[in-house]
């Protein structure tokens, strides 16, 4: 399940507030459904639905019934469950003993086993969401309080997962031994509490960044104020890199690096190992534009405008299924003729996935006039998949798993084409923890995952031997 979580502490009015303006601050980050639940003394209530936040609670009565002091909400990119209702977040619990909600940024790589393990032991699921498993786990632990619970069911779970969860008296927060998701603590004014799987939702609500949630830690918020503990001392940072790459708003600091920085800086590299003769660069609005700017400035060809977006088209990348993320591109970008016409042109792109959304803009350039198309990715070829959160799960997917380069810069109808190197990556960001790759996760481009694949280590072993063609 890739997706994010957001939540809030705070009275009625603030509460609505900042969950307004949070999560649509986040709303880049899953755009299939969305949901809330609050807490009024004691009491959880809960709306959830498919489709974008203005459409799930178009219903001003939908939000205003949810009422209290404490709320989590979440935004939904589905990488595990269909895209049903049942799978929206926060799931919503009530137990003889008590009401539970839960919320999920990331992806189980023992989902499989062990929610068949439960199923056996008579666990009965409304989703198949990997979500579900936490709660059903945190149920049947023997431990006395609901933290050693916690504690017990979190070192069961594998994977990439970034928790929130609400109780009738408190937030608990949590975060994988590798912290591949985000997810960061702020402050209001008056003292209330705000975890948000980036930093750019606290500023868009007034909260002062106070500390990120670490590795393998475990964090309760209530009256009490803010309590932080371990659940495992084997930890080491593995932060996804598509988070700096692609994900994450520009305006968000991720383990204290700001992502249009690091951005930036892949341009730059980019631009001093990928050099190349030109009139003008242009950036794919809008995740690539940061680096495109870097790239600009450190090879001295003026930054243009040569691409324009529809702001009122939602990200392709994310969408469900190839079908509708190619024909999201043909409804949101547009080429200016006047600017790019008789031009050689260098187009920065953030990354190529399946390759379709770079032929098409390479496509869109030079029907506008484009002489030369001459592509930069500023990221390494993604030839493996992705385990921890992001929607891409086999070889299959990945042009650059299958083909050279040089097949690729003729499948996408490019002059030249180009991509930003490991070191070129690490060196960006600039990291510097005492970890691999300096903190990051980089199995996306090398094969190299930080932790073992458990339910998906045999399928994707036998994903290693096929070659599929992408003409």
């Amino acid at each position: 399940m890739k997706s994010v979580a957001f939540l809030a502490s705070g009275d009625t009015q603030m509460l609505r507030a900042s969950l307004n303006f949070g999560l649509h601050s986040l709303q880049h980050r899953g755009q299939e459904g969305a949901g809330i639940v609050s807490n009024d003394a004691g009491k959880l209530n809960g709306h959830r639905g498919l489709g974008l936040l203005s459409e799930v609670f178009k219903n001003e009565r939908q939000l205003s019934r949810l009422t209290g002091q404490a709320a989590i909400g979440h935004v939904r990119y589905a990488t595990a469950g269909t895209s049903s209702v049942d799978n929206i977040q926060p799931f919503l619990f009530n137990f003889y003993d008590g009401a539970f909600a839960l919320a999920h940024n990331g992806n189980l790589t023992n989902a499989k086993s062990l929610r068949k393990e439960l199923e056996i032991d008579g666990a009965i699921f409304h989703s198949n969401s990997d979500t579900e498993i936490l709660m059903h786990l945190i149920r049947r632990s023997q431990k006395e309080t609901l933290c050693e619970r916690m504690k017990e069911a979190l070192n069961t779970v594998k994977g990439g997962f970034a928790y929130l969860m609400l109780t009738e008296d408190s937030m608990v927060a949590a975060l994988d031994p590798n912290g591949f998701r985000p997810l960061s603590i702020g402050q209001m004014v008056n003292g209330a509490y705000v975890v948000a799987s980036e930093t750019c939702a606290l500023e868009v609500v007034g909260a002062k960044f106070i500390q990120d949630v670490n590795p393998g830690e475990i964090i309760t918020i209530n009256d009490e104020g803010l309590k932080v503990e371990s659940f495992t001392e084997n930890t080491q940072h593995a932060i996804c890199s598509m988070e700096y790459i692609y994900f994450a708003r520009p305006d968000s600091n991720i383990a204290g690096v700001n992502v249009h920085s690091a951005r930036k800086n892949m341009g730059r590299i980019l631009a001093n190992e990928a050099e190349i003769e030109a009139d003008m660069v242009v950036g794919v609005p809008n995740s690539s534009l940061s680096a495109a700017s870097g790239y600009a400035e450190e090879s001295g060809i003026p930054y243009e405008m040569g691409l324009v977006k529809n702001q009122y088209v939602a990200r392709t990348f994310i969408q469900p299924t190839q079908e509708l993320r190619e024909q999201g591109v043909r409804m949101k970008l547009s080429a200016v003729r006047g600017v790019v016409e008789g031009k050689r042109v260098i187009m920065v792109d953030d990354s190529i996935v399946r390759g379709t959304t770079s032929r098409r803009i390479v496509n869109l350039l030079k029907e506008a006039g484009a002489k030369e198309v001459h592509v930069r990715i500023a990221s390494p070829p993604l030839r493996y998949p992705c385990f921890y959160g992001i929607d891409i799960q086999t070889r299959k997917e990945l042009i650059a798993a299958n083909h050279s380069i040089e097949e690729i810069r003729e499948m996408i109808g490019a002059d030249s084409l180009s991509f930003l190197s490991e070191d070129g990556l690490i060196n960006a960001i600039g990291l510097d923890f005492d970890a691999p790759y300096s903190g990051l996760c980089m199995a996306y481009f090398n094969g190299d995952y930080p932790t073992p694949l458990y339910d998906y280590e045999e399928h994707y072993q036998a994903t290693l031997k096929e070659k599929i063609s992408f003409y």
